[in-house]
C-alpha cells in the first residue's frame, strides 16, 4: 500500500523516470548499429554487399552457421579486429546467438571504423525462420 500512495503522490518524478530510462536502453541500442530483419539481411548477403560475423563460440559456430560467415567469438574480438581490415569497404552484419552480444560488439567494430548492423534475433531467429545454416 506504502508503494502505490508514493506512486500516485510523485506520480510527476516517476514519470520523468521512466521517460529517461527508455531513451537510455533506446540510445545504447542504437549506438551498437542499426538492427536488419531476417529477410532484410538475406537481400543484402545474397546481393554481396555485406558479411557475416558470427560472434559465437566455435563449438557453436561448427553446429551450423550461415553461409560464408566468419567466426570471431565476441570473447576474443578486441584482440582480433584487426582480422576485419579487409572488410572495411562492407558492411558487418553482426550474428550472435540471440543479439544479446551484438549491441557491444557493434560499438566496438563502429569504433573501429566500421559499417556495422546486428542481425534482429540471431541465429534463433533465423533457425525459426527455416532458413538454412551449412555445417
Amino acid at each position: 500500500m506504502d508503494f502505490l500512495t508514493f506512486a500516485s503522490e510523485q506520480w510527476l518524478p516517476i514519470s520523468v523516470l521512466m521517460v529517461l530510462v527508455y531513451a537510455f536502453i533506446w540510445t545504447e541500442g542504437r549506438r551498437g548499429g542499426p538492427k536488419l530483419s531476417i529477410h532484410a539481411a538475406t537481400r543484402v548477403i545474397n546481393g554481396g554487399e555485406a558479411v557475416v560475423v558470427d560472434l559465437r563460440e566455435a563449438k557453436e559456430y561448427k553446429a551450423g552457421h550461415i553461409v560464408d560467415a566468419i567466426n570471431l567469438p565476441y570473447n576474443t574480438l578486441k584482440d582480433k579486429v584487426s582480422q576485419l581490415s579487409t572488410y572495411k569497404g562492407k558492411t558487418l552484419i553482426l550474428v550472435d546467438k540471440m543479439g544479446q552480444h551484438t549491441g557491444a560488439a557493434g560499438r566496438l567494430l563502429m569504433g573501429a571504423g566500421f559499417s556495422v548492423q546486428r542481425l534482429d534475433g540471431g541465429i534463433s531467429e533465423w533457425q525459426n525462420q527455416n532458413l538454412p545454416l551449412v555445417k
